[in-house]
């Protein structure tokens, strides 16, 4: 059995975070477990506003000692993680483990937002953990911060940011433009391996209930370098699976609908 690991924060509404992740998991047929590290909640008295309940040091360790010394994983992934000490201990237990197949998903902003989270925290990321991964995903603003450059909004300024953050010790980049780059008539993402880029592209999604696409594309590319997918493979498949994820999207109350990790399955059958 391929074990994943997600060291992630809960979202209370089911969409993103760790739930995504472990359904995600489920579809590509490995075995999930997840390592808490905040949780999120969105209150509808106020207009769906967003909490964060960070989990302490040791219930976070104590998580990790399950997964890792406890159980063993085959790839493991990264996503929102709130505090320096999640940071430090996600760290310490993905090199204590030598975790090849490591995605990070570097989460600095919610969604709709425009400001960072965190900054201190987002250096300590780029710092701690983006030489320990295989494969980095951030979306554009994401992309922006860690290269410390304008968010791009062009191909060749994905490019330029995929060259800086690769210098910066991440193997494979991967950068998600999606349907905010300027010009573009298709969903274009880019894939860098140090020598090459290569367009990721799908078609555009007339859809607002998108939430989860990041959590989704990253979980589903750590469960393709997990069952033994080449890093450009698992980012093809993780496409496609987010593609199908999106075009079956479905509102889930007035403000918010995520997408459909089980239409992968449904496709196909």
């Amino acid at each position: 059995m391929i074990k994943l690991a997600t060291i992630a924060g809960s979202d209370a509404s089911g969409g993103a975070g760790l739930e995504a992740d472990l359904k995600t998991f489920q579809e590509y047929g490995v075995y999930g477990m997840a390592a808490v590290t905040v949780i999120a909640t969105m209150n509808p008295d106020k207009e769906w506003g967003h909490e964060v309940f960070p989990l302490d040091e040791k219930t976070i360790r104590a998580q990790l000692e399950t997964i890792f010394k406890g159980i063993g994983v085959n790839a493991a992934k990264t996503g929102m993680l709130a505090t320096n000490y999640a940071v430090e201990l996600s760290a310490e237990y993905l090199k204590k483990y030598n975790v090849e197949n490591y995605v990070l998903d570097p989460v600095m902003v919610c969604k709709g937002g425009d400001l960072a989270l965190n900054p201190e925290l987002n250096n300590l990321i780029i710092e701690k953990l983006l030489p320990l991964a295989k494969l980095i995903t951030p979306n554009l603003f994401e992309a922006g911060q860690i290269a410390k450059m304008p968010t791009p909004s062009t191909i060749e300024e994905i490019k330029e940011a995929c060259k800086i953050i690769h210098g910066m010790g991440v193997p494979y980049v991967f950068i998600k433009g999606g349907a905010k780059l300027e010009g573009e008539q298709s969903a274009v993402d880019i894939f860098y391996d140090g020598e090459q880029f290569l367009k990721v592209e799908g078609g555009l999604i007339d859809t607002k209930w998108t939430h989860g696409a990041g959590c989704t594309t990253a979980a589903a590319i750590a469960a393709g370098l997990g069952v033994g997918l080449e890093p450009y493979e698992a980012v093809r498949r993780a496409k496609k699976f987010i593609t199908l994820s999106l075009q079956n999207g479905f509102q889930l109350n007035k403000w918010v609908g995520p997408g459909n990790p089980a239409a992968w399955r449904k496709s196909f059958n």
